[in-house]
């Protein structure tokens, strides 16, 4: 099972003009660029969904929706996203979420949804409940049953017919009456699968094998890896297949004849995602670091620096170490009753104030009770005990902040930041 990763971060940083990451509160476990480019939603352990503006490098919006980790994102048309969630829900946002509610919610799976497809008004989905389902406006789901186990991936082929790939090493393709042709049996299970413009499928396992599958059953081996492979993509002209593992490193294939051009390494740390941008060379993949990269997949090389993002220098008098960590917070918190309410409340006048006390902020049941005053101590406890623990119940994603010298420097910037 997916696990929540428990992290220091609120939520996530925004990126940098000229720079390559983002950082969420946990593992990015989905990416989705809107088509024509210009606009890339991420997803996480953290609960989130963070809506970026590719030519500012900004969060347009940062949103909190899901009662658990998002684990799949696809792009709709007109800049919409679908999210499919812990909580087995999808749900549609419009191109501008900024309200923070999706236009739609669909129900059904009673377990997490671990993929999402789309195409011609057609959203497929894939859980862990065992079932694939077929949403199209004004008529209930189409339940696809026959995965023994869980559903990890879903796509739909050239032709248009869904195939889904789960837990019991199948690999299978739907047709209009619900049944299932067994396009491939790999015996261990699937947990990424890639739809190529041509009608081959790419399939990546535990095994750390991907496999292109064509249309008439014939598969062929193009990538041995010695770590599970975990998301694929592949660019709009069907000629660069990216593999992610758990490993840390994204395998570049070329196609169709599936060599391996490049091998692009982060930091050593698992890699969750992986989306094309619509250039078919940007590459963007998301990992257990809490990142968005961006690389060049054609030249293997990342655009921008691969480790922090640049910071901008603190406000003069204000702790600079508490400033470095408080830019985790910085996405969901305006430190001034003059920035408003983001995804969190403002913090002007914090330290004496009651918890659920911003005015104009829509609070989470156990917040708005108020029962306890933010003082240093209390929010040290919060971040130490973390709030699953210290507020039972909240929307807030679970974290912790561990480091004593990093917890001093952060109670310090607050007093001197929000006053």
């Amino acid at each position: 099972m997916l696990r929540r990763a428990l992290l220091l971060a609120l939520l996530a940083l925004p990126v940098a003009a000229q720079d390559q990451g983002a950082v969420h509160g946990g593992p990015v476990r989905a990416l989705a660029v809107a088509p024509g480019g210009g606009a890339l939603a991420s997803a996480g352990f953290d609960q989130s969904v963070i809506f970026w503006d590719l030519a500012s490098g900004r969060a347009r919006a940062v949103v909190r929706w899901h009662a658990g980790a998002v684990n799949a994102l696809v792009a709709l048309p007109e800049g919409g996203v679908a999210s499919g969630g812990e909580d087995g829900r999808i749900a549609i946002w419009p191109a501008d979420p900024r309200a923070g509610q999706p236009l739609r919610v669909l129900e059904g799976h009673d377990a997490p949804v671990a993929g999402l497809a789309w195409r011609d008004g057609v959203l497929s989905s894939a859980a862990w409940d065992g079932t694939v389902r077929l949403w199209r406006d004004g008529a209930p789901p189409l339940v696809l049953e026959g995965h023994r186990g869980n559903v990890n991936a879903v796509a739909f082929r050239a032709d248009g017919v869904p195939v889904s790939a789960g837990f019991d090493g199948t690999l299978r393709a739907w047709r209009q009456d619900g049944s299932a042709e067994v396009l491939a049996e790999f015996g261990l299970p699937r947990n990424a699968l890639a739809a190529l413009p041509d009608g081959v499928l790419a399939v990546g396992g535990v095994d750390g094998l991907v496999h292109l599958v064509a249309r008439e059953g014939a598969v062929r081996e193009v990538l041995s890896g010695a770590r599970p492979i975990v998301a694929l993509a592949v660019n709009a002209s069907g000629t660069l297949l990216a593999a992610a593992s758990l490993g840390g490193s994204v395998a570049v294939l070329s196609l169709p004849d599936g060599r391996l051009v490049q091998t692009l390494d982060g930091p050593g740390t698992p890699v969750w995602s992986a989306a094309f941008d619509s250039d078919g060379r940007t590459l963007w993949t998301g990992g257990a670091d809490r990142r968005v990269r961006r690389w060049d997949a054609l030249a293997g090389r990342a655009l921008g620096p691969v480790g922090e993002a640049g910071e901008a220098a603190p406000r003069e008098g204000l702790d600079a170490h508490g400033a470095r960590v408080f830019r985790a917070c910085s996405a969901c918190h305006a430190l001034t009753a003059e920035g408003g309410n983001m995804a969190g409340p403002h913090l002007h006048n914090l330290f004496g104030r009651r918890m659920g006390g911003v005015a104009g902020y829509a609070y989470s049941e156990r917040l708005a009770r108020g029962d306890i005053v933010w003082t240093p101590e209390s929010v040290a406890d919060l971040f130490t005990r973390g709030p699953d623990v210290v507020t039972p119940g909240t929307r807030m994603p679970v974290q912790r902040l561990e480091n004593a010298e990093d917890m001093a420097a952060l109670l310090r910037f607050l007093d001197q930041a929000t006053r």
